[in-house]
Parts: C-alpha cells; sequence; structure tokens
C-alpha cells in the first residue's frame, strides 16, 4: 500500500537523489572547459559560434522537458528515466572523440535528452513520493543534490585539464557517471500508485478546470510569473556557462581558477537548496523568487566591475544564493497551483520554457558579445533579470492571499492586475 511523506519512502527518494548527481555531474562536466575547448583545439572565435553549443542543448533539454511532462502518466516514469540514461551513455564518448565542433554540438543534443528526460523524472517522482507538505523539501533536496554535482564535476574537470589536458582524462570521468546513472534508474520504482494516491486525498481538484499550454507559460497570474522567472533565470546561467570562463581568462586566470569560480557558483546554489527547499514549504514564495531574482541581476551587474579574483569568488556565491532561493521555489509553486493529475504536464510545460532559456541566452548574449563585446551582454542580462523580478513582485501572489489553486476564471479576467 503506498503512503505519502519523505519518511515513509525514504529508501526511493534516496536512490532519486543519487541519480539526480549523477545527472548533474554529466552536465558540469561541460561547464569549465568547453569554451575553452572551442578556443584552443577547434579554433572558434565567434562567441555566437563558441555558443551554439548551449542552444542546441537548451533547445534539445525543452523539448524533452516538455514530452516527459506530457508522457509521464502513459509511458511510465522510471521509462523515461531510464531512456533519458540511454540518450546520455554516448554524450562522454562524442565530446573525447570529437574531431569537428560538430560532434560537440550532436553531442549536446544528446545531453539535452538526458537532462530533460532524467532530471524531470527524477523531480516528478520526488514530487509524487512526498506529498503536498514536503515538495519545497523534496526540491530542494533534488536540485542540491544535482549542482552540488555539477560543481564537483565543473572542478574536477577544470583541475584535470590544467593537470593533463582538455582531452581526454576529463570526458573518462563523464563516461563512468553515464554508466553509474543508467545502473542506478534501473533500481528505480515508478511512482503511478503515490500519483492516484495523491489525487484520491484531493478530491476537490478533480473539479478544477484543465490548465492550458498557455495558462502554465503567462495567463495564469502564477504559474506565468514562475514561468518567466524560470526562463530568464536558465538564461542568465546560460550566459554565466559559456561567457564567464572566456570573461575570466580574458583577465589572465588560470584554468583551475575559472574551474573553480565556476565550481563556487553551483556549489553555494546546490548547498544553498538544502535551506531553500524547505523555507519554500513555509515561506511565500513570491517573496524568496522575488529576492532570489533581484540578487541575481544585481550580482550580474557588480560583475561589470569586478577585475579581483577573490572578488569573483566572492560574486559566484552570491549568484549560487540568489539561484538557490528560486530554484526549488519554482517547482514547488508550480506543484501547488496544478491538480495532482495535471502536474506532471504543468512541470512539462515550465521546465519546456525555463530551459528554453539556455537557447534564448545563448543566441542573445552570443550575439551582443560579438557585436558590442563581453561587458555588453553581461549588462543586458543584468537588467533583464531585474525586470524579471519586477514581474514576480507585480503579478505574482502569496499562497495565503490566494490559495494553491484559487480559481482560473477569476484570475484570467485581468491577468496584469498587480498582486495585493
Amino acid at each position: 500500500m503506498p503512503r505519502l511523506g519523505l519518511r515513509e519512502n525514504w529508501p526511493q527518494f534516496a536512490l532519486l537523489v543519487l541519480v539526480n548527481a549523477f545527472v548533474g555531474g554529466m552536465v558540469g562536466l561541460e561547464r569549465t572547459i568547453l569554451p575553452r575547448l572551442a578556443e584552443q583545439e577547434f579554433h572558434l572565435v565567434g562567441r555566437s559560434a563558441i555558443l551554439s553549443f548551449i542552444v542546441v542543448f537548451g533547445l534539445t533539454k525543452a523539448a524533452a522537458n516538455f514530452y516527459a511532462g506530457a508522457w509521464a502518466n502513459r509511458a511510465g516514469r522510471k521509462n523515461l528515466l531510464v531512456l533519458g540514461w540511454l540518450a546520455g551513455l554516448p554524450v562522454p564518448l562524442l565530446l573525447l572523440w570529437a574531431p569537428t565542433w560538430g560532434w560537440v554540438v550532436a553531442a549536446n543534443v544528446l545531453l539535452g535528452l538526458n537532462q530533460g528526460l532524467a532530471w524531470s523524472s527524477t523531480v516528478v517522482m520526488k514530487i509524487d513520493l512526498v506529498g503536498p507538505r514536503q515538495r519545497g523539501l523534496a526540491m530542494g533536496m533534488n536540485e542540491s543534490a544535482g549542482y552540488l554535482a555539477v560543481a564537483a564535476t565543473a572542478f574536477a574537470t577544470g583541475w584535470l585539464a590544467t593537470e593533463y589536458g582538455l582531452r581526454p582524462y576529463p570526458f573518462y570521468l563523464g563516461a563512468g557517471l553515464a554508466v553509474a546513472g543508467l545502473l542506478s534508474s534501473l533500481l528505480v520504482r515508478d511512482t503511478h500508485a503515490h500519483v492516484a494516491l495523491d489525487a484520491a486525498l484531493a478530491p476537490q481538484e478533480a473539479a478544477s478546470p484543465p490548465l492550458s499550454f498557455w495558462d502554465v507559460s503567462w495567463r495564469h497570474p502564477d504559474l506565468g510569473s514562475v514561468t518567466q522567472a524560470g526562463l530568464v533565470n536558465n538564461l542568465n546561467d546560460g550566459m554565466v556557462w559559456g561567457l564567464l570562463p572566456l570573461l575570466l581568462a580574458s583577465q589572465g586566470f588560470s584554468l583551475t581558477q575559472i574551474g573553480t569560480v565556476a565550481a563556487v557558483y553551483p556549489a553555494v546554489w546546490g548547498l544553498g537548496q538544502l535551506v531553500t527547499g524547505p523555507l519554500a514549504d513555509r515561506l511565500c514564495k513570491k517573496s524568496l523568487l522575488f529576492w532570489g531574482m533581484l540578487v541575481q541581476g544585481l550580482v550580474l551587474l557588480v560583475m561589470l566591475l569586478t577585475h579581483s579574483y577573490p572578488l569573483f569568488l566572492l560574486l559566484a556565491g552570491l549568484l549560487g544564493a540568489g539561484t538557490a532561493l528560486v530554484y526549488p521555489t519554482f517547482l514547488a509553486a508550480v506543484a501547488e497551483h496544478s491538480p495532482a493529475l495535471q502536474r506532471a504536464r504543468s512541470i512539462g510545460i515550465f521546465r519546456l520554457w525555463r530551459d528554453a532559456g539556455y537557447a534564448v541566452g545563448a543566441l542573445l548574449t552570443g550575439l551582443l558579445a560579438d557585436w558590442l563585446g563581453l561587458a555588453a551582454a553581461l549588462g543586458a542580462i543584468g537588467g533583464l533579470t531585474l525586470v524579471s523580478a519586477g514581474v514576480v513582485q507585480y503579478r505574482m501572489r502569496c499562497a495565503a492571499a490566494a490559495g494553491p489553486l484559487r480559481p482560473l476564471r477569476a484570475s484570467f479576467s485581468n491577468p496584469l492586475q498587480p498582486a495585493s
């Protein structure tokens, strides 16, 4: 007989945390060394060309997120998780053997499939297991494991590249992560029975009108506020992923120093979610989203004036703290405003837009960097992040004022009405 709750499902939950750490490690494989690999081994000069790998990664991951949400109830969460790891297995080998940049782009198509299917599956399964009272805690632990693994792998690959070169040793680590991720995923049990139990315990949700694609994307004031903030958050993360190593290299920092900065950001992001995830269960989600986006925007603007390595480390930590405030809150808020049987699809739609931010960010910042320089790209994205914080403050409401599933018809009568 299935039961809801973290304590009741801790073995399965812990296994999913481990699986998501392997998922995060796969994307951390690229965060330090791929922009340098583009310049040194493939002799790419244009920022737009260098960031092409993030564009295809973001588009593929966004599409995989959407279909993972749409197919979760029909295909099964575990099946999508295993399929994601089958897509991820060739990624380190393609990067290891790539004779041309086209191989790197192809590897990132597969990496996007891996991240979208596998990460989405672990997110939805953890929410299924814990029930409505511990969603923020569940997301904090899930995202913490993923982004601590991003940090650890980013640091490890930077160190390996400094000591032994950009290839092949960093990608041996990735091959080990892919095999471990697939094997551990085979031990996971599906959570369809927990979904049915959650829906049975909240029968009033069955009468809720279905959430359309555009409801989640923008029309519902709360869900739309969360979705736009998610897109902008990953837009600036895509810029940090692709341009920050180049910015630091232009100031003469070594690969080890660049790897350390690249690791501090997701390390604070990951650790911070162990605190901010439970906070999302207790505090107003609107406040956490507003302050998190505000901190991110301010940090990116301050980076324009920074030339000191210790200050870059501090700013990377603050950027991670701002991201930690919003990341588990995003998913907890989407789950809060979606009926149980619509939750997977709503999360898929949100993650479609959120991870499309990688592609938008890479294209936008690449063009701005080629046209106006790195500083202009950094300033534009910092300003856009501040605008996103303003949208959250203007449109979104706290659950205490709005209710967890406030009627859509009333919400749509004036979707731009400011929050009270």
